[in-house]
């Protein structure tokens, strides 16, 4: 370990992964949730589509496995220039994550949240790409996120297609 990880707390390494994602998963629920009843049930939804109650303990269980995931890669002390760049892919697919509901509950936009949900795609394979090369357990924690996003994605092409 270098001096400068040496230095910093294992506690507060951990925060530095746990609190954005919680903050994700709060933004997220804060654009969804008010707009469930109100638009999103109104909606010609695609036949795949699930039940709603089924996201919250799927996303509980993605955002859980991602702060693991990070908190593994952040830990590692050496390549520190790979795995700041793995961990910068890793939070840019996260504010794009937090971002997607906004676009498309909060402003009732699936085309939005289309154009916001490619791109945190495969930022979420590039991330798995750049965590393999240093964790092999943090890479395999993403893949359950990267085949949730791309069911979404299908399902939010859908949405788009059938409402548009």
């Amino acid at each position: 370990m270098n001096t400068r990880q040496k230095a910093i707390s294992p506690w507060f390494r951990a925060a530095i992964v746990i609190v954005p994602v919680i903050a994700a998963s709060l933004l997220g629920q804060w654009a969804t949730y008010p707009n469930l009843a109100s638009w999103y049930a109104g909606l010609v939804k695609p036949s795949f589509n699930p039940p709603n109650w089924i996201f919250a303990p799927v996303w509980t269980v993605l955002y859980l496995l991602m702060a693991y995931s990070a908190w593994r890669v952040l830990k590692i002390s050496d390549d520190d220039a790979e795995r700041r760049f793995a961990l910068t892919l890793f939070f840019l697919q996260l504010a794009l994550n937090a971002m997607w509901s906004w676009l498309f509950f909060g402003l009732h936009n699936p085309l939005a949240g289309l154009l916001d949900i490619v791109p945190q795609f495969l930022l979420i394979l590039a991330t798995i790409d750049r965590f393999r090369r240093l964790d092999l357990a943090a890479a395999f924690c993403l893949v359950p996120l990267a085949a949730w996003v791309a069911f979404a994605s299908l399902l939010n092409f859908e949405i788009w297609r059938l409402n548009g």
